[in-house]
């Protein structure tokens, strides 16, 4: 293994300016994080892979040991350090204590799911049997509803708490009011300076809160709600004649939501993940479990595999079938149920794979249409045909082509559009749909940076368009100024070891807001190449010293990257992806995950 480039600057890596996929492959660490790297190498006596590894995702000297082990008891804040949250965890402790019934609101989301299932397990710990309400995607839409509050009350209800929605849900409040059901909310979409009127909102992103967690997923929120409200239920003796409930025990579902819902792997976020995925491999969750039997995630789970495996299958119910299934199968005990629920999402899922393929072939030709017409800064795609559930995967699929923020919109007969939206680092998404309500535009809207949902009529999409060009240009144009892929080091097929992917991993979990580190393998020679699966290519490739390594191309069949490999059997390429074990029956391999691929003929250092 040796470094990308030399030592003194970020420069191109193998010569590589312009790739299969138009990029320039540059360096990830420069002069400084070099000097960093080596003297987190030198001071630690950690390998030199996994010290440039930290050095060029920001990790100093100082922090290094710190970040390679992040303990939960360590980066937890004090509960308390969150507005709102002392009044929360007081007003469930007063239900618990009255034996008031509690209903769960949880978004349809995998966040919304896990969250809910957080609190749920927590509660049947206790003896408690909750209500989850999860709405339906396309009939109620998202976060609470007055048709919704009037039924759970109706239920006995006599404390609604909503997970992963609430903090702008005013008329759905107002209709809890009436009714005389209080609410508790822990959320963390952000949100205006006014909130609702309810018993307590937690929200680290309303503005208010100082306590600077704004990056926790609406799990990571609720997690800490379960901290300060298992305090307070401690504070009143409730566990003078029982055990507590294992709190550590449900970080699997923690993991699961902040990895889905793509938040920054920093903090008390990594330190989720590392503990969570620990015990997800402990498989102490039914229905987890069932998951990964069902997705054939085999060894050690990773982030990859929670977000590109495990995570789809729970959001298909919640997108084309019953979306109470996945909150449904995170909290069941019981084997047999887990695997049927696995089963029928299993289905749900490839049917949402059917789907979206036809969505993303008509949202293509929208975005090449308009590409071709101008050069619009975000691309609004939609039909009415489309389906609702879908949209935020045929944006995100668009918008990583395309290399600017789009929205997919599903219009129904009356022309009123449901749309959700993906951006690109740099370009605040949330901000600007918060924006577009305030300007009268959008029916409603919000989410966060990266990703935004809306609702528009018809008429109004021009007027969208325009809104965000004027908006959004600036932001656009900086954030996509240079197309490149930034490269961790140089390795051959001889080199990839599996030893030396432990060292890797030694410096993960890897996710949004520390990237899995990408490898350039120099001239290797394309031995084998095929269509696989849904649109994966899958690979072999030898190096000039005649070792194997074995890869795949994720859903490349289609693009510029995937028709370069397929007309490059038999010969010679640059390659660059990441490189991961790959367990099966009992025995660990290294494999490649291709991310990119360059001619060396056309591009010489």
């Amino acid at each position: 293994m040796q470094a990308a480039g030399d030592e003194g600057e970020r420069r191109v890596v193998l010569g590589v300016t312009r790739s299969a996929s138009g990029r320039v492959w540059r360096e990830r660490l420069d002069a400084g994080e070099n000097a960093q790297a080596l003297t987190i190498a030198q001071r630690h006596g950690l390998p030199d892979v996994v010290s440039r590894v930290l050095a060029g995702r920001g990790v100093t000297a100082d922090q290094a040991l710190e970040f390679l082990e992040p303990s939960i008891r360590d980066l937890m804040p004090d509960p308390s350090s969150l507005t709102g949250m002392d009044q929360a965890a007081f007003r469930v402790a007063d239900a618990l204590e009255r034996g008031e019934r509690i209903a769960i609101f949880g978004d349809y989301d995998v966040d919304g799911a896990t969250s809910s299932a957080l609190l749920s397990r927590y509660l049947a710990a206790l003896g408690i049997e909750s209500r989850i309400y999860i709405p339906d995607r396309i009939i109620e839409g998202y976060g609470p509803n007055g048709t919704a509050i009037e039924q759970l009350k109706a239920e006995g209800a006599g404390l609604l708490v909503c997970v992963d929605c609430g903090s702008t849900s005013f008329e759905a409040f107002d209709a809890a009011s009436k009714v005389g059901l209080p609410v508790v909310v822990l959320d963390h979409h952000q949100c205006g300076v006014e909130l609702p009127r309810v018993e307590a909102l937690v929200n680290p992103n309303r503005q208010d809160d100082l306590s600077g967690q704004g990056h926790l997923a609406a799990v990571g929120v609720t997690f800490l709600f379960l901290v300060a409200l298992n305090r307070e239920l401690r504070r009143r003796g409730a566990f003078k004649t029982r055990r507590e409930p294992d709190l550590l025990a449900l970080l699997d579902l923690v993991a699961v939501g902040t990895v889905c819902d793509v938040v920054p792997l920093k903090g008390l976020n990594r330190a989720y993940v590392t503990r969570g995925l620990g015990i997800l491999h402990r498989r102490m969750n039914s229905g987890l479990a069932a998951l990964c039997d069902t997705s054939r995630v085999h060894g050690k789970p990773t982030p990859y595999h929670l977000g590109f495996l495990i995570g789809p299958r729970i959001n298909a119910g919640g997108r084309i079938g019953d979306a109470a299934l996945g909150a449904r199968l995170l909290t069941t005990e019981d084997a047999e149920e887990a695997r049927e629920i696995a089963a029928v999402l299993e289905g749900l899922n490839q049917e949402r794979q059917a789907v979206e393929a036809a969505m993303l072939e008509e949202g293509e030709a929208q975005a090449f249409a308009a590409l071709q017409a101008g050069d619009p800064s975000v691309l609004l795609t939609g039909s009415q045909g489309w389906h609702p559930g879908v949209v935020g995967l045929v944006a995100s699929r668009l918008k990583d082509r395309h290399r600017r923020p789009v929205f997919a919109i599903a219009y129904d007969d009356a022309g009123k559009g449901t749309a959700s939206g993906r951006s690109v680092a740099g370009v605040d998404l949330g901000k600007a749909v918060r924006a577009a309500v305030e300007a009268g535009i959008l029916v409603k809207g919000g989410g966060h940076a990266m990703a935004a949902g809306l609702t528009v009529m018809k008429d109004r999409e021009a007027d969208l368009a325009a809104f965000f060009e004027e908006r959004l240009a600036n932001d656009v144009a900086v954030a996509t100024a240079e197309h490149e892929l930034k490269i961790d080091g140089v390795a051959t097929a001889a080199g990839a070891t599996v030893d030396l992917l432990h060292k890797i991993e030694s410096a993960g979990p890897y996710g949004a807001g520390h990237p899995e580190p990408v490898f350039a393998l120099p001239s290797h020679r394309l031995t084998f190449a095929d269509v696989v699966g849904n649109g994966h290519i899958r690979l072999s490739v030898s190096s000039n010293a005649g070792e194997s390594l074995k890869g795949i191309a994720f859903k490349a069949a289609d693009t510029p990257l995937g028709q370069f490999l397929l007309g490059r059997r038999g010969m010679p390429l640059h390659l660059a992806g990441a490189l991961s074990i790959d367990t099966w029956q009992g025995a660990e391999r290294v494999q490649l995950r291709v991310l990119d691929a360059a001619d060396p003929t056309l591009n010489r250092p």
